[in-house]
């Protein structure tokens, strides 16, 4: 075992120095400066490791990892490697690498076998520790960076990609500190376009380790690949410096001059230089790299570089500009309450049939004509869009479905705000959409006066309409939910679900017509507000238009509220309940005699088991499959709040709006509270009608996992709908659903590590043509911009002061400010715990946010950017009545109660 340096042989460091050590080999042969380095070699580590594992426990608990357990056995591994002895030939070798580099200060980094390989570059899963001091501190981060090929990233990344959990092992680069004015990264290809005729620098003051870790906003400027001309600056806030501890090892943070801030970081000289060094390094790798730079004393340093792996097939001009095809605007709007975050080709494939179905039903029931039909049933199968694995809808798709009904430039207006879009559509191109031609003006006449009549009368008799549509499902729903599907043979269950479709999507088309109902009447009740009441506050119309504390969907929190005071009643059930993991507590409350509690959990199950989180994702299991997510629900649930939210809107009615004025407003207000109540009633029975489709679903996959077609029953979910009825019908052969299986989970891999814009547009083909790559689908979370002020719309008015709790899952927030990206039916157990909701996205018209409205809680929706700038521990105050948020107080590090909510 010896020290790696600069002089050693290429075939001992290919073979032992690691991926960093290997680069940095290289780049100290091509007259670049290269701050000293020596490696500690994959040898020294393997002697290490075998040294201390002489009863193979290593080799023991990484046979047992999974997801689920790679974090505790991760911290196990880190104890063994950390609490070993160097020995005497290892500790020579660090000793060595330190003193080679000249003592000091150094950067001491992992160097896998693995890393910054041209399919793997395993970036960010390994541990670097700068302004490291001395030879102890030097020997124990050795240590941590041997840990760190055991971490728990580490792991899960070799899972998602199919690697060895062993590795190959890793090695670690000692190099001298650069105490940097300036550094940064440069790629020698656009990472996102992967445009290879552009370079992309990023830069911050001081360390790099701000803007690796993302802490800091950097410049960002963007060169011609062949001649170095800036064509694009950014300029970043770069709020903060990295910088050595002089007094000992690790980085202090200190704040950037306001002047400095303003200005871009690096002159045109250093862009010069960087753009000469980029050039040199790809000439000389042979591939586009992605390099870590640093400025001090006026020489420019390359700590190290690695290939851009991953990069993306570059598009290149065309015959026809990204200016010309079809213009798609693609927005998840109030979608996300449905479908949220990654959802399993069935699950779309079945959605995306069920809308279109239903929508091209509700053109019928208006009298259509059949030449206009035909043109809806071209567009109407893709009213939604699916992309790395998230659903959009497919914008003017339902402009065009909303131009059906009369009245389109209320309703459109009304339709921007009911679903959430972040921008609304241009006027133009707008009134440029149509759901279908006439042949002539005068049939276009007629044709319409069909369509407008026929509307009328269903927005008349809706109420009876609804309710004839609610006896004839609850009679259908009956026949098809008491059946033991597993019973049956996979053929039968397949008819069932034909019959399903058939029984029910066709008669759902009409009941749409209560969404346009929907739209007339808070449309209508928007605009006697703005000539009655100018002055009124925005939350008003909602308030006004609250279906009453009556509506269906609220039932299941009141029914969690009831479980949840019986389990306050008596303290051994509610430690038991409090303590126990949800997996065990159904079996531990047996065991303790709670049963009249178990039968009223039995009965909560039997009448609302088709409610669960993400309900409408197929590949989710309901309360039914998997009845132990209900104690977690039980656990965030808390008696009834008795509020009267519809009170604050009548009691500022009563001041304002006397005589006939009222009265009208009375009449819009009621056709509005009567249109929420039956929606809300058919999204109940939506879910129902998914929960029958989830219990087919689910065996029809066990019937072809016994045949052998797919390994697992759940693969059945990485199918497309019209892939399982080939199937069935002998269109899909079965010896080939194993390999499409494999591919879309290789596929969801990828797309899990990508974050998602919430809106975007395509022209032409919405995969190719670098459509996607433009719209921002990237790796890495959204970085906070440091406002202190958020607006949304304001949905229920009120004003809290509270601790924030930013969450992806509905939690218990003991009296604090529930903060989300979006929200689907399940989170109305977390409701009663919340003293105020903030959510990214949805709409005034979600289900949560008009049962907040019901329980009187101060809601804010549509603000943009909230999950980025807002963090758990926050003192933020919420004003449900002019739709902000600010931050009074940033979060402490050991955050408080959040018992003392502070109401106005």
């Amino acid at each position: 075992m010896r020290t790696i340096i600069a002089e050693s042989p290429p075939d001992e460091v290919a073979l032992l120095a690691g991926g960093k050590g290997k680069h940095l080999h290289e780049l100290s042969g091509f007259g670049l400066d290269v701050p000293r380095w020596a490696v500690v070699g994959l040898d020294v580590f393997e002697e290490y490791v075998a040294a201390l594992d002489g009863s193979g426990r290593v080799e023991a608990l990484l046979a047992d990892v999974t997801e689920e357990t790679a974090g505790r056995i991760s911290g196990l591994l880190a104890g063994i490697i950390g609490s070993g002895d160097l020995g005497e030939r290892a500790a020579s070798v660090v000793e060595d690498a330190y003193a080679r580099v000249g003592g000091g200060r150094v950067a001491v980094r992992s160097s896998g076998a693995e890393e910054d390989g041209a399919q793997h570059s395993f970036a960010g899963q390994f541990a670097t520790h700068l302004n490291v001091c001395g030879l102890d501190e030097v020997t124990a981060y050795v240590k941590s960076c041997w840990a760190s090929v055991f971490s728990e990233r580490s792991l899960h990344y070799r899972l998602r990609h199919g690697l060895p959990l062993r590795g190959a092992g890793i090695a670690v680069v000692v190099q001298q500190m650069v105490d940097s004015e300036r550094s940064g990264v440069m790629f020698t290809a656009d990472p996102v376009s992967g445009n290879r005729g552009r370079y992309v620098v990023s830069s911050v003051y001081g360390l790099g380790e701000g803007l690796v870790s993302g802490a800091v906003d950097a410049d960002t400027v963007v060169l011609d690949a062949a001649s170095g001309e800036v064509v694009e600056t950014v300029l970043g806030d770069k709020g903060e410096r990295y910088h050595a501890d002089a007094a000992g090892s690790g980085c202090l943070v200190s704040e950037v001059p306001a002047a400095e801030r303003e200005r871009l970081s690096l002159t045109p000289k250093e862009l010069a230089r960087l753009h000469e060094a980029g050039a040199r390094i790809e000439s000389a790798f042979g591939t586009p790299q992605d390099i870590e730079w640093a400025l001090a004393d006026d020489v420019l340093w390359i700590l190290q570089t690695r290939p851009v792996t991953a990069l993306p097939q570059h598009v290149a001009p065309a015959d026809r500009t990204p200016s010309e095809g079809e213009l798609r605007i693609w927005d998840n709007a109030n979608i996300v309450e449905s479908f949220s975050g990654i959802v399993s080709p069935l699950t779309y494939s079945f959605a995306a049939h069920v809308y279109g179905t239903v929508y091209e039903s509700y053109a019928r029931s208006l009298r259509v004509p059949r030449a206009g039909l035909r043109e809806i049933e071209e567009w109407a199968p893709h009213m939604l869009g699916y992309f790395h694995g998230r659903v959009y809808y497919n914008l003017l798709s339902w402009y065009r479905m909303v131009r059906i009904a009369p009245l389109y430039k209320l309703n459109r207006k009304v339709l921007e705000i009911a679903i959430g879009v972040e921008e609304e559509l241009d006027d133009d191109m707008a009134e440029a959409i149509y759901p279908y031609t006439f042949s002539s003006s005068l049939t276009g006449r007629l044709s319409r006066a069909r369509t407008v009549a026929a509307f009328v009368r269903r927005f008349l008799t809706m109420n009876r309409s609804v309710e004839r549509f609610m006896a004839y499902f609850y009679s259908a729903y009956e026949e098809f939910d008491n059946v033991d599907y597993d019973a049956m043979e996979g053929q039968d269950v397949y008819r069932r679900f034909r019959a399903l479709e058939k029984d029910l999507l066709e008669k759902w088309g009409p009941m749409q017509a209560l969404d346009a109902a929907i739209l007339w009447s808070i449309g209508g009740l928007a605009l006697l507000n703005r000539r009655w009441l100018p002055d009124a506050p925005e939350w008003l119309t909602w308030s006004a238009a609250s279906p009453g504390p009556k509506v269906e969907s609220i039932e299941p929190a009141r029914a969690l509220a009831r479980l949840a005071a019986t389990v306050r009643q008596d303290p051994e059930l509610e430690r038991l309940v409090r303590e126990t993991p949800a997996e065990r507590t159904h079996a531990t409350l047996r065991e303790g005699g709670h049963t009249a509690f178990l039968a009223a959990v039995d009965e909560y199950v039997a009448a609302y088991g088709y409610r669960s989180l993400d309900e409408l994702k197929l590949e989710v299991p309901d309360l039914r499959e998997d009845p132990s997510t209900l104690f977690a629900l039980v656990r965030t649930a808390l008696p009834e709040v008795d509020t009267d939210p519809a009170g604050k809107a009548d009691a500022y009615l009563d001041t304002r709006l006397r005589g006939p004025r009222r009265w009208l407003h009375g009449v819009v207000r009621r056709k509005a509270q009567s249109s929420l109540y039956n929606r809300e009633r058919l999204r109940f029975c939506r879910t129902r009608a998914f929960g029958s489709a989830k219990r087919m679903l689910r065996a029809m996959g066990r019937d072809l996992a016994r045949m052998g077609a797919i390994d697992h029953w759940n693969d059945v979910f990485f199918l497309h709908l019209d892939e399982l009825r080939g199937a069935y019908e002998g269109s899909t052969g079965h010896t080939g659903l194993r390999s499409l299986v494999e591919l879309r989970k290789r596929q969801r891999a990828e797309d899990e590590l990508l974050s998602a814009p919430s809106r975007f547009t395509t022209r032409g083909a919405p995969y190719w043509r670098g459509n996607l790559e433009r719209a921002g689908f990237s790796a890495g979370p959204a970085v906070r911009t440091g406002v202190q002020e958020l607006r949304g719309t304001a949905c229920c008015p009120g004003v809290v002061e509270a601790r924030a709790v930013v969450t992806d899952t509905p939690v218990d927030v003991n009296g604090g400010v529930l903060v989300t990206y979006r929200t689907d039916p399940g989170w109305v157990a977390a409701l009663p715990s919340a003293s105020a909701l903030v959510i990214e996205r949805g709409s005034p018209l979600t289900h949560v946010a008009i049962v907040a409205r019901e329980l009187g809680i101060p809601t804010v929706v549509q603000v943009k950017g909230v999950m980025a700038e807002l963090e758990t521990g926050m003192r933020v105050r919420v004003d449900g009545a002019a739709g902000t948020v600010t931050i009074l107080a940033e979060a402490p590090d050991a955050p408080g109660t959040a018992k003392d909510a502070d109401h106005e």
